[in-house]
């Protein structure tokens, strides 16, 4: 498991003079500070908040507001304030912290790639940081088990969509082939159909040729029987 360290910045008050009734946004911060280490993270949340109403641009409140906000599971908005304590903060180890954080929530997330390039922001704000390096080979390690995953599910649904185009393939070749001899048997019942009516009429005119000859036959027959009669009646 990955390393979860947040970072609580103070502040070292000076105060000269009389002091105000009016609290400032480093009273209201320090007030914070006080009831993050208690654990009373909702709390904290609200004096942190009153404290950027008087000072809207203070990156200590806004990181401090942020770790608030992740102790409570509020990775979005806690993201949010790193974000805009990153892009006024100066300081280096304090940048360093902000970006480790910014990391323990991408890498919660899953969200590897950028998670490894925000923890390589704080090792390049603080190269010591050797929990923020410690969380970095893990990540990496992680991105490449991901990859890894990755491939082994594209590579198993390659051969998903091989195997059912194989199938499409031969389910084509049988349809083809089905059509085919269902053609050949269509030619072949036409072919026997046109021997058959080549054959019936055949038989036909046989039919027809016999019936002629016989009539032939019976009219030579008769006239036969006749020229004798005439021959003895004559």
């Amino acid at each position: 498991m990955w390393c979860r360290k947040l970072y609580v910045c103070g502040l070292v008050i000076m105060v000269s003079g009389a002091a105000y009734s009016q609290k400032t946004d480093r009273d209201y911060l320090r007030s914070g500070n006080k009831l993050y280490n208690d654990s009373l993270f909702v709390k904290a949340e609200v004096d942190y908040r009153k404290a950027l109403e008087i000072n809207p641009k203070s990156s200590d409140v806004m990181y401090n507001l942020g770790n608030s906000l992740l102790m409570q599971q509020k990775a979005k908005e806690a993201m949010e304030q790193y974000e805009a304590a990153a892009r006024l903060e100066k300081d280096k180890e304090k940048l360093a912290h902000i970006y480790h954080n910014m990391g323990v929530i991408l890498q919660s997330s899953k969200q590897l790639p950028q998670c490894i390039e925000a923890y390589k922001e704080a090792l390049r704000n603080n190269p010591k940081d050797n929990e923020t390096r410690y969380n970095l080979v893990l990540a990496q390690k992680q991105l490449k088990d991901q990859q890894q995953q990755q491939q082994n599910q594209d590579q198993q649904q390659d051969k998903k969509q091989d195997q059912k185009q194989d199938e499409k393939d031969q389910n084509k070749e049988q349809q083809e082939q089905q059509q085919q001899q269902q053609n050949q048997n269509q030619q072949q019942q036409q072919q026997n159909k046109d021997e058959m009516s080549k054959e019936n009429a055949e038989q036909l005119l046989r039919a027809a040729m016999q019936d002629e000859k016989d009539v032939q036959d019976k009219v030579k027959k008769q006239m036969q029987v006749s020229g004798k009669k005439l021959e003895k009646d004559w």
